[in-house]
């Protein structure tokens, strides 16, 4: 990997930012768009968008150059198409770069809009980005996986609960001799025996109410979806699943564990209490891995109260297991939870809908995952 991206890096630094600045730019080039360069360069997204010979209607014009643009404007975290536009259209530096030269040449926001529905519709930045981690990691072995999700707030009306379905109730007290009484299985407990892409297809993907309790004990709730992500060494993120907002961080940990499992190969499964139930800690086994994982009390206040003084005597007498050790390598997922949220446009959804959020937040990935590659060798 370092080989291959010391190469790319090289010719970057040495010979495509003073080709850009003798006889594309003409000036010099900012620090942001150094980054936005080296970033296309890895990516190479152009290079994976099939321009038709025949159509019908108008030509699909840029599809390329605006592909780029939707990398740029998550580098640059644009919040929404229109500062994009703005900017390609005062900014020739940026403009060149993507592939325009002229002003009058940027297409209008309808044609932006046009091209990232299908996109979107087509998972461009999903195939991408699988690219880029089959090139790059497929053939490393990794030491630990982090898996966490985070809150995406959208600006989209969530979908009404329905109500239940009353079911025939039966006698009180013990079954009739013979009588089979069928207890409803848990989406976790399903998936079990279900493929992937069955497992992706059960998980609910409508906008809802989605609430969960912050670093203070508080109880908050947002409107939109959660994000949920596997992070290898490296805060180099490998796979990415978008759910309801209402879904339980455990119900994304199987599909994600198959995800990145056919990616790459490593040795830890680290992940928080909201994970802790024995079917992934036997799924985590039986890829393989090795599962780290948070206990959690749950009701058990003589548990919790166990687990609390546990870590105040570790503390005391400053003793650290292996697990303790390798658990604190988890906060690589929060640190990409927070780039792509703070840096990469994952604050900035204007869009609705599963498939053009998905759109949006893959694209910050996409640049996240080539910035933090290009990081490893600077």
């Amino acid at each position: 990997m370092k080989n291959t991206l010391s190469w790319i890096w090289f010719n970057v630094q040495g010979k495509l930012f003073p080709h850009l600045e003798e006889n594309i730019i003409k000036e010099p080039l900012t620090d942001k768009l150094k980054q936005l360069v080296a970033i296309l360069e890895v990516i190479r997204i152009e290079d994976f968008i099939f321009t038709p010979t025949y159509y019908h209607g108008q030509p699909p014009k840029y599809r390329k150059a605006i592909a780029r643009a939707f990398i740029a404007k998550t580098v640059y975290n644009f919040s929404t198409t229109r500062v994009l536009i703005d900017m390609l259209k005062t900014n020739p530096s940026l403009r060149r770069i993507c592939g325009w030269e002229k002003a009058k040449a940027v297409p209008h926001e309808s044609t932006f809009s046009r091209a990232f529905a299908e996109f979107a519709k087509n998972g461009l930045a999903n195939t991408v980005h699988d690219a880029l981690i089959k090139e790059h990691l497929a053939d490393r072995i990794l030491g630990h996986n982090s898996r966490d999700s985070t809150a995406i707030k959208v600006h989209e009306k969530p979908e009404k609960k329905k109500k239940k379905e009353k079911k025939a109730k039966r006698k009180r007290g013990r079954p009739k001799k013979g009588e089979e009484v069928k207890k409803e299985l848990s989406r976790l407990e399903r998936q079990q025996t279900m493929t992937l892409e069955e497992m992706q297809e059960d998980l609910p993907k409508i906008c809802n109410v989605g609430t969960k309790k912050n670093s203070k004990g508080y109880k908050e709730s947002w409107i939109g979806y959660k994000f949920h992500i596997d992070v290898v060494d490296g805060q180099i993120p490998v796979s990415c699943i978008l759910t309801s907002a209402s879904v339980h961080d455990s119900q994304a940990a199987l599909p994600l564990s198959e995800m990145t499992n056919k990616k790459v190969s490593y040795f830890y499964d680290l992940m928080d209490a909201a994970y802790d139930s024995v079917i992934i800690r036997n799924h985590s086994k039986s890829l393989g891995h090795k599962p780290i994982i948070d206990i959690n009390p749950r009701r058990d206040k003589g548990l919790k109260e166990e687990i609390a003084l546990e870590k105040k005597r570790k503390k005391l007498i400053n003793i650290k297991t292996a697990e303790d050790i390798r658990y604190n390598e988890r906060s690589t997922v929060e640190r990409v939870n927070g780039r792509l949220k703070e840096e990469f446009g994952g604050k900035m959804v204007r869009v609705k809908g599963w498939s053009k959020v998905t759109a949006h937040l893959m694209f910050g990935i996409l640049a996240l995952t080539a910035d933090q590659l290009l990081r490893l060798v600077m």
